[in-house]
């Protein structure tokens, strides 16, 4: 760059020397000269455009890679949104369905899921050959408890049951209100021995069991079992534990009776 310089300097003293005017070069030097100033003066130009240009791409794509990732993050946040808003969905859908298979006031499953459940123990006794059991169970005298104690005491009555029933079944088990004061339970692989010890001690849970001071009467139930034939329908299985039930009634109530096989 320096020796550029001075190469500059040295032609323009030259140009300028009286003593060169009038030398047959002299001419020639200062076209070629005015010629290099001019093509100096373009390339500056050019420079300066191709400088600005690359500035202006630069802030172009410094500009569209800003908006690109604001563009990203909201692409992110909505992905977010929507799924929080999927996971919700999926737990109300699950609340809803569990809901739907749930009795409200004792949180047992329901008749429509006691009868999934009974299809199901049904298809895999078929498969099997192993039997299960059904035990229809009805709170005694429940009308006079609700007439003499108010239908409060009623409902206390009823979800104290219930948890006893939870709380006395094995794993595999299942109960649930029927409707009304009246429960049934689905015994997987119980035989009527069983079934008649299962629902004995839960008897016995109801008759010793502490009610509350507003309830001084004892609560017992009645309890009608049968065990699932070969080749029948589940629900002449529940016919059958129904008619026990009935029985167990006409004996006195506060007993089981079981189905004959």
């Amino acid at each position: 760059m320096k020796r550029d310089t001075d190469l500059c300097q040295r032609i323009e003293r030259l140009l300028a020397m009286p003593e060169y005017q009038g030398h047959p070069l002299h001419e020639a030097l200062g076209q070629l000269w005015q010629a290099y100033v001019d093509q100096s003066a373009r390339l500056e130009r050019v420079t300066h455009i191709s400088d600005r240009y690359q500035a202006l791409a630069k802030e172009r794509e410094n500009d569209l890679d800003e908006r690109f990732r604001k563009q990203l993050r909201k692409l992110e946040k909505l992905a977010r949104i929507s799924d929080h808003y999927q996971r919700m969905m999926q737990d109300l859908n699950a609340a809803l369905s569990d809901a739907s298979k749930r009795d409200v006031l004792t949180g047992l499953p329901n008749r429509r899921h006691l009868l999934q459940k009974l299809k199901e123990e049904s298809e895999r006794s078929a498969r099997s050959g192993r039997p299960f059991s059904v035990a229809m169970l009805d709170i005694d005298h429940f009308k006079q408890i609700n007439d003499t104690l108010g239908h409060a005491a009623g409902d206390r009555v009823l979800a104290g049951v219930s948890r006893i029933l939870e709380s006395s079944l094995r794993e595999n088990d299942l109960c649930g209100r029927w409707g009304g004061e009246e429960f049934m339970l689905v015994l997987p692989d119980a035989s009527p021995d069983a079934a008649q010890a299962l629902v004995d001690r839960v008897c016995q849970r109801i008759r010793s069991h502490a009610w509350a001071p507003d309830n001084p009467r004892t609560v017992s139930a009645s309890v009608g079992v049968s065990t699932h034939r070969p080749g029948e329908h589940y629900s002449e299985t529940v016919e059958r534990a129904d008619a026990a039930l009935l029985e167990a009634k006409r004996r006195g109530r506060d007993c089981v009776v079981i189905s004959p096989d």
